[in-house]
């Protein structure tokens, strides 16, 4: 790191847990976050200001005058940019030393599994779970660690999948596929604005711990918040023995 640096990011330093040392896997780490919408721009905030040396932003999708009540990477100017785009400007004004990868399409198949192949860590921000299965084989696949999140009217979830870990289910152990699973989407049934970015940012601190080493991540843990009352609980996630995405690439 050089002094500019040094400086910029001397109060994470200043934490024994993370240190220069720390620091500097995150300057070198790529982060791969899916879906820059309402979960994704607070994620990708804090990830870029936090110092991800690469930063890939992946959505197909494009800013909306309804996805400025809550997805803060975008602003009135950029209606109808594509949200990949307007998140790396954001993000630029942010942090210009954050190399941040746009990608104007939604992952998947042989593409998919590049970007995961790359990255450090995943983070699901998307709001399909077409896309979270797809994304979830992927990180089993290469062993990749994912944190997962989901915000809903005024509730919210955070997960951690590490597939790393011997003992650490995957997405498909907590929610298989084969399950009928209800659908919803905020352009239905609403979603209250500060609950993506506090789910977000949850996502956020979990995928930095991961890079850095430090702490004890939610993998085999579910977080549950109840926005309205400002309630969390926990539920623990005990990996599927039998689960017909990780048992055959369980390592450890």
């Amino acid at each position: 790191m050089d002094d500019r640096q040094l400086l910029r990011y001397s109060r994470h330093i200043l934490l024994p847990q993370i240190g220069v040392e720390g620091q500097e896997r995150l300057l070198a780490a790529r982060a791969l976050v899916i879906g820059a919408g309402g979960l994704g721009s607070p994620a990708a905030y804090y990830l870029a200001s936090a110092g991800i040396g690469t930063l890939v932003l992946a959505d197909g999708d494009t800013v909306d005058l309804t996805n400025l009540q809550r997805q803060i990477l975008h602003h009135t100017g950029a209606i109808g940019q594509p949200k990949a785009e307007s998140g790396r400007d954001t993000l630029a004004r942010i942090n210009p030393a954050c190399r941040v990868v746009p990608l104007l399409e939604r992952l998947e198949g042989a593409r998919l599994d590049e970007e995961v192949a790359a990255a450090d860590v995943i983070l699901d921000c998307c709001d399909n779970f077409a896309t979270r299965h797809a994304v979830n084989r992927a990180c089993v696949k290469f062993g990749k660690p994912l944190v997962s999140g989901a915000a809903i009217r005024f509730d919210g979830q955070v997960a951690v999948f590490d597939s790393r870990r011997a003992d650490a289910p995957c997405y498909h152990c907590l929610f298989p596929e084969s399950e009928d699973v209800e659908e919803v989407r905020c352009a239905v049934m609403g979603v209250f604005a500060p609950l993506t970015g506090i789910i977000g940012t949850v996502q956020a601190a979990e995928a930095l711990k991961l890079v850095i080493g430090c702490g004890n991540s939610l993998a085999g843990r579910l977080l549950l918040l109840d926005g309205l009352g400002m309630e969390w609980r926990q539920i623990a996630v005990p990996r599927d023995p039998g689960c017909a995405v990780c048992a055959a690439y369980r390592r450890g």
